[in-house]
């Protein structure tokens, strides 16, 4: 379906004005041809009386529209064209607007809101309230924010995941013919491709697993590499709802966590793998410090030390700067034999 955009209908003010002469003029024309007894008479009284019974129809064809809006108008079930920008407009009485999606409200921002009104019943007001659906299309940017989802990532651990599209309709054709309801179809898509692109990656940096399909490992991960994995789903989603006439501006990553059942486990491997860094980075350090003690003690011949000595001496010292706690020292004030 090809969009075709009515551009010469910004007429509705001229129109209504001309339908409100019209009904000014008719009531004097009935009365002169009600009381004038010539044939002209009675065809002016005639048509004054088919213009004030049937002239209001032509009011149904006017439409107003703000900023950003769009109306997609058929007439008997054929595409007569799409009402774009601000203005007011007159077309066909008999055209109907056609928005399949008018009454769908997902999690977003910028919907056309449509008039909520109460119900009175014999002149007592109820606490009952229906609103009439817009048939008005929203060009505007709109954020599309979906439940979290529940995913397995490449390494099969359950992940909970959500993101925030950032949408807007290009094509009311395509939008309103081409798709039952473009705005769950968008919706269903994207969490389609959310769960395509998670399972890629895993939640944080593993060995030997390839994000980007070239055959080659490499440090890609959910939680390092969130940029790169927005991308990924925006172009994803972008390409499955391009026949829908919508264009994906943006997509972000809203919440990112393990699921519950295994988040406590997690959590602990993660203490696990700090306290084995910091224990490796410690060693590191106490090793350098006592090779550095041996040099400077051999070098100013402050004692010789046989290689018993010394390894004792290594071992006093790497248990003084890698325990958990303050050294108690025991001081020998004897001989040290």
């Amino acid at each position: 379906m090809t969009e075709k955009i009515l551009t010469e209908k910004k007429n509705g003010m001229a129109m209504m004005l001309l339908v409100i002469a019209l009904y000014i003029i008719s009531f004097p024309a009935l009365i002169f041809g009600v009381v004038s007894e010539t044939a002209l008479g009675g065809v002016i009284a005639l048509l004054s009386i088919i213009w004030i019974i049937f002239g209001w129809i032509l009011l149904l064809g006017l439409k107003v529209l703000k900023p950003q809006e769009a109306l997609v108008l058929t007439l008997f079930g054929k595409y007569v064209g799409t009402l774009k920008g601000d203005g007011f407009y007159w077309v066909n009485p008999f055209c109907t607007a056609v928005n399949p999606a008018a009454s769908t409200k997902l999690r977003q921002s910028g919907d056309v809101s449509g008039e909520t009104r109460g119900l009175k019943i014999e002149g007592t007001e109820v606490n009952a309230a229906y609103t009439i659906p817009d048939k008005r299309i929203s060009l505007k940017i709109m954020t599309l924010n979906n439940n979290k989802q529940k995913i397995n990532d490449c390494l099969g651990n359950p992940i909970e995941i959500g993101i925030a599209v950032m949408w807007r309709v290009t094509d009311t054709a395509k939008a309103v013919f081409d798709v039952d309801n473009y705005k769950e179809y968008l919706s269903l898509q994207c969490d389609t491709s959310l769960r395509n692109i998670v399972r890629l990656y895993p939640y944080d940096v593993s060995e030997n697993v390839d994000t980007t399909g070239d055959g080659i490992a490499d440090e890609g991960s959910l939680r390092g590499s969130s940029e790169i994995v927005a991308g990924r789903i925006r172009d994803e989603i972008q390409e499955r709802v391009r026949n829908a006439g919508i264009e994906i501006i943006e997509a972000r990553i809203t919440y990112l966590a393990y699921a519950p059942e295994i988040a406590a486990a997690m959590l602990q491997r993660q203490q696990a793998s700090a306290v084995v860094d910091a224990r490796k980075l410690i060693v590191d350090g106490a090793v350098g410090m006592v090779e550095m003690a041996l040099e400077q003690l051999s070098a100013k011949n402050v004692v010789e030390l046989d290689d018993e000595r010394k390894a004792v001496m290594v071992s006093n010292l790497l248990v003084v700067l890698c325990g958990n706690h303050d050294a108690q020292p025991v001081v020998n004030s004897g001989s040290l034999y």
